[in-house]
């Protein structure tokens, strides 16, 4: 049996030189990860204080009516939330409805069905499209959309339901039909990125194993690959939504900035991030607190989003 100094000594070397170091930093990257797992609780505790803050005002005046309310009007000091919220789920819903079929099945053609000299251009565009500022999609929204929307597709989509909801009203171009087409544009290219990358990792194994046993490409596609990557596909549509319920310029630009409950998808309307951006400067102290009530719905409605698509992760993950 060999004792510690005979070891320590064999061939004139130190085994446990060099040990020590390696201990101490690897407990000072533990404390650097530590702090900084401290410091951003710290910085979101501070952030989230701050809008309650802001915000309380407004909820101890005006209480729950601020999410009941459907006069929004800060001149009389009304402030009901309730047609900027339906604006935003609209908006926001409409635009995933159209998105994620699009984007999944675009995700599903760059990788198995586009030849890769033809798929690696068109990624690069994808990735491109998600780089875009969204300033750039309400300006295109404006000169590009909205003669279109007015002209053609509004027409045609009333005529689908002669007048009658939820394509009733006047054809003039913006509204909640313009938002959600511009919107379901903006989150398709974050939708596609993620999508695609997650459906790149799922194993040949079951693929080949899938067409062995006579499957079609179709078949595989939909009932082997998509399942396979459903948490991946879970993920990138909270990441779509969280950008569609948030979006503000754009919106801003589209929806006709009119708070006043949608009765269709051609109704004018404001989002709650639109009314922030638009009504924030020059607003009175009771308008400012109003908007930060606003914005702590904004934040609820996105962590709702987050904690629906985690906990359906979750619930994936165990089946």
């Amino acid at each position: 049996m060999i004792s510690s100094k005979s070891v320590s000594g064999l061939n004139g070397h130190d085994f446990t030189r060099g040990v020590m170091p390696r201990v101490k930093s690897g407990r000072f990257y533990s404390y650097v990860l530590r702090g900084s797992a401290v410091l951003f609780s710290a910085v979101l505790v501070l952030f989230v204080w701050s809008i309650i803050r802001q915000s309380w005002p407004a909820w101890s005046h005006s209480g729950l009516s601020i999410i009941t309310g459907t006069n929004w009007a800060p001149a009389d000091s009304q402030f009901g939330a309730l047609p900027l919220i339906l604006a935003t789920l609209i908006t926001a819903g409409v635009a995933l409805l159209f998105a994620v079929p699009i984007g999944i099945g675009t995700a599903l053609t760059l990788n198995y069905i586009v030849p890769p000299r033809i798929a690696s251009p068109l990624t690069v565009l994808v990735e491109l499209l998600a780089a875009v500022p969204s300033v750039v999609y309400g300006l295109w929204g404006l000169n590009v959309l909205v003669p279109w929307m007015s002209t053609t597709i509004q027409p045609w989509l009333a005529g689908l339901t002669s007048g009658g909801w939820p394509f009733s009203g006047n054809a003039i171009g913006l509204g909640l039909v313009l938002a959600s087409t511009v919107l379901s544009i903006m989150v398709l290219p974050t939708i596609v990125a993620i999508s695609r990358d997650v459906i790149a990792a799922v194993p040949r194994d079951l693929i080949e194993g899938a067409l062995s046993l006579g499957a079609t490409r179709s078949q595989v596609l939909l009932k082997v690959v998509v399942p396979s990557a459903k948490i991946g596909l879970l993920g990138a549509v909270s990441l779509g939504a969280g950008r569609a319920l948030g979006e503000t310029v754009a919106v801003a630009m589209v929806i006709g900035s009119s708070p006043s409950m949608p009765h269709s998808l051609f109704s004018l309307g404001s989002t709650l991030a639109s009314t922030i951006a638009t009504q924030f400067i020059d607003s009175s102290p009771q308008q400012l607190a109003a908007l930060g009530a606003l914005a702590m719905i904004l934040m609820f409605l996105t962590a709702s989003v987050n904690a629906i698509a985690r906990a359906l992760v979750q619930r994936g993950v165990k089946g």
